[in-house]
């Protein structure tokens, strides 16, 4: 430790660290632009420079090594001089656009100009001109003239997203931030640049002149798609929202957000949303009252039952509803008599689980691990904010092996990467086990080679201390996923890694603690979609996309007496009888278990659109008319509350005691399984399906048929 004089104040800080970190330590505030704590120091913008006692000239604060017994003023004439002609160098060429620019309440270089910069400028030559890019539908780049040179968004590519898309060309006045080749910011992280930047250079371009940054109200949520729980800024105007931004949770999603989670929210505002109830008469779509609606669902509930028994009725809902939603659906159908639920739309098996499937280990560990294994997963696309983290232990040297059904680009160093089809997954991870046992002397769970890339597996995982062995989407919805846990779980005990499941969405963990699952008896998903229900009652959820039936799901739906669909959207039109408009994420209170097991809780952030409900209201309603016991929820708290067995809501974490990752079913090498079905990252579940400037990334428009990208090429170019 170093201990330093700053501003009078005595500090103690850790050799090695920087003036700047001993200011933050302090709260001493120094500005500065190109500095940020989560990216390297570069000393660019020289905005942050301070007088150090004994030093010829001021020094830059982020990049001057703190010394025992260093004296630091901040504030001395000498430190504000530095600051102040550092800040007239920066104006000289910055346009004068402060009333017309998307950055204008919400600037780093307007509010220390107004504090650091002069009254008038001395400048009277031509200001500087740089050419506008056009890198994609996210970004917008019009505006480059504002660009200060601070590196930010180069280096957040270059050191957190894996991928330099921006860099600097030429020198001096003439440098510009540019992509060189010309083409589009492509990264899943992409907009997180914007958040970096401290002018108006980097703007969201499906925000960009919708709303001024005093006009928006602030509010927390959860983000509602993949697994990690990112804590979110909801930002509304009007009563709709306007843009979602990064709340900062070290534990969590640290100070950034996925690109799906950002720019999702155009669903919730989009023209396919459904507001109002709809039945299905004479083959046209009818809208009804609420009241009418529901006892229309109700009546043919109790008539199927009656024909057919409780048996032919059934629930699919999808793992992005909320708690209070799934434990509701759950306690809707077994108040029915009926055990038909499920959320595992796209899983190919279902064999009972012995515990809740989870991550793990913490969030915030994968970020230190030593040595990973990911075991079917596209990581990057995935689980976005998951691959950034271990891209982190990687830049600090962790070996990172994978074993997929291709080569993918996950932008960070692999130390072993096997590609073979997902039907040899369970081979190889036999041979990973047989060459950790030929190492410690011990006997294979199951007949393996050792082969070398086995072999460079086991050496990896055997090496170190932290370590995890993490399962994906594709292994959790493989047709042998029972085998590829059980060996998953033979080698982390092996090896001493942490083992455990990536999960697919916002609250898979949480519907597998709710009860979301088939009771005894029941149908599972895959039984459900291949036409075993006389009704069906559609939560969240668009088989078609959402299921591994795929289309087969709509065939066997459409054989149904009735299919109700509790949508935010006009969904499921081919098959349905009953459309009920419910609220999405924004517009409801609930709560999300994310891949760890914290459980977070949201409230809505704005008003329901026109007459659609929260699912759990409408769910608690359709109870009532059906005569179903305990369904007089007054709040969502109270629906939670009952989920957790207890009044103890806020309890930070999900009960230890049922996230186990693990099985006792026979190793089993001979099954026989297909590609599992597995989510594009844009075509996650419904709201990221309807995002339109999503669609329109590279990653959108990949996952596209090809007819629907020569729509959308053809209306590109009519609006050009």
């Amino acid at each position: 430790m170093a201990e330093i004089t700053l501003d009078g104040q005595k500090v103690e800080i850790a050799d090695g660290s920087m003036v700047m970190h001993a200011a933050e330590k302090a709260g001493t505030y120094i500005p500065h632009f190109c500095y940020h704590k989560k990216l390297s120091i570069a000393a660019n913008c020289r905005m942050c420079l301070v007088d150090v006692e004994k030093a010829p000239k001021p020094m830059p604060a982020c990049a001057t090594p703190v010394t025992n017994g260093m004296v630091v003023h901040t504030r001395s004439d000498k430190a504000i001089k530095a600051q102040q002609s550092v800040m007239e160098f920066l104006l000289i060429n910055h346009p004068l656009d402060c009333p017309i620019c998307d950055q204008g309440g919400e600037c780093q270089l307007q509010d220390l100009a107004v504090g650091y910069g002069g009254s008038s400028s001395r400048y009277e030559e031509e200001k500087r001109v740089v050419l506008h890019k056009d890198v994609g539908p996210l970004i917008s780049m019009e505006e480059m003239s504002r660009c200060i040179h601070c590196t930010r968004c180069v280096r957040f590519g270059q050191e957190v997203a894996g991928v330099m898309e921006l860099g600097m060309i030429h020198r001096g006045e003439h440098s510009e931030i540019t992509t060189v080749l010309g083409d589009t910011v492509d990264s899943e992280v992409s907009g997180n640049m914007i958040d970096l930047c401290p002018v108006g250079a980097l703007t969201s371009k499906p925000f960009r002149y919708s709303a001024r940054n005093w006009e928006l109200s602030r509010r927390k949520s959860v983000a509602p798609h993949d697994s990690s729980g990112a804590n979110l800024i909801v930002q509304v105007k009007n009563n709709r929202v306007m843009r979602v931004l990064p709340l900062e949770n070290e534990a969590v999603n640290e100070c950034w957000l996925a690109d799906r989670d950002r720019f999702s929210y155009e669903a919730v505002n989009a023209d396919q949303r459904l507001t109002a109830p709809m039945v299905k008469q004479g083959g046209e779509w009818k809208t009804v009252d609420w009241q009418t609606a529901l006892e229309y669902v109700a009546n043919g509930l109790k008539q199927i039952k009656g024909d057919h028994g409780a048996s032919a009725i059934g629930l699919l809902a999808s793992p992005h509803s909320t708690v209070e939603e799934l434990f509701l659906a759950g306690a809707l159908v077994r108040g029915l008599g009926s055990q038909n639920i499920d959320h595992r739309l796209r899983h190919a098996q279902f064999a009972p689980a012995e515990g809740v499937r989870w991550l793990g280990t913490s969030i915030a560990s994968l970020s230190d691990l030593q040595r990973v294994l990911v075991v079917g997963s596209n990581l990057r696309k995935d689980h976005p904010l998951f691959a950034l983290r271990i891209r982190a232990a990687a830049r600090k040297g962790a070996a990172v092996s994978r074993l997929h059904d291709s080569e993918h680009d996950w932008a960070m160093p692999l130390a072993s990467s096997v590609a073979a089809p997902a039907g040899q997954w369970a081979q190889v991870l036999a041979d990973v086990a047989s060459a950790i046992a030929g190492q410690k002397g011990s006997t294979a769970p199951a007949d393996g080679t050792a082969t070398d890339a086995a072999k460079a597996i086991a050496a990896s995982l055997l090496s170190g201390e932290r370590k995890a062995i993490l399962l994906g989407n594709a292994a959790a919805h493989h047709a042998n996923a029972s085998t590829l846990l059980a060996l998953a779980q033979w080698i982390g005990e092996a090896t001493g890694a942490s083992v455990g499941y990536l999960t697919e969405a916002a609250n898979t963990v949480g519907a597998q603690l709710v009860g979301a699952l088939p009771g005894q008896g029941g149908l599972d998903a895959g039984q459900m979609l291949a036409g075993g229900l006389k009704a069906a009652i559609l939560l969240n959820t668009e088989p078609e996309f959402d299921s591994a039936a795929g289309a087969r799901a709509a065939e066997a739906l459409a054989k149904s007496e009735m299919v109700v669909t509790l949508s935010p959207f006009k969904a499921n039109l081919a098959f349905s009888d009953v459309l009920l408009p419910i609220a999405p994420w924004t517009e409801t209170p609930g709560t999300f278990v994310n891949a760890e097991g914290r459980v977070q809780s949201f409230h809505a952030v704005v008003k329901p659109l026109g007459e659609a409900r929260p699912a759990w209201k409408v769910l608690r309603v359709l109870g009532n008319m059906l005569g179903l016991p305990n369904f007089g929820y007054e709040s969502a708290n109270e629906v939670l509350a009952a989920a957790r067995g207890a009044a103890d809501v806020d309890k930070p974490m999900a009960q230890a005691d049922l996230l186990v990752n693990r099985t006792s079913a026979r190793i089993d090498l001979s099954v026989q399984a297909g590609t599992p079905a597995t989510a594009a990252i844009y075509q996650l579940d419904g709201i990221v399906r309807r995002a339109e400037s999503l669609q329109f990334t590279a990653d959108g428009q990949a996952a596209l048929p090809q007819s629907t990208r020569q729509a959308a090429a053809a209306r590109e170019e009519a609006l050009a």
